[in-house]
């Protein structure tokens, strides 16, 4: 039986850049879609895409809306993993977050990209 590929992706932008806070969300369901376990790693502002509610505000012209992006990633069996140092600079509470999340510190991140075949940065 083949192993599960895995591909872990790192992404920095936040609200303030639509498009490119989209993209590793595109990119990360259409992996799950094929069978590839993917690992979204928030960090730096991207972590406000995972707070309750922020994803409502993101829609980039010509792809489908961040809200629905972010659902369907997690209803596909996504994980998304947030830097703990980068919501606590922001004064976020772990009760402020999508259901699912999981605040990390760095060595979870190395562990995670250590273990996967690719990792995308955006």
């Amino acid at each position: 039986m083949a192993e599960t590929e895995k591909l872990v992706i790192i992404s920095t932008t936040g609200i303030d850049n639509a498009e490119k806070a989209t993209l590793p969300f595109v990119v990360a369901t259409a992996a799950l879609t094929v069978d590839v376990e993917v690992v979204l790693i928030l960090q730096s502002a991207a972590v406000m895409l995972a707070k309750k509610g922020m994803a409502d505000h993101v829609n980039a012209p010509g792809f489908m809306s961040m809200k629905n992006l972010l659902q369907n990633f997690l209803d596909l069996g996504g994980k998304v993993m947030l830097c703990s140092p980068c919501v606590k600079d922001r004064n976020i509470a772990p009760e402020d977050f999508i259901e699912g999340a999981q605040l990390v510190a760095a060595g979870s991140v190395v562990e995670e990209v250590m273990s996967a075949k690719s990792v995308l940065t955006y």
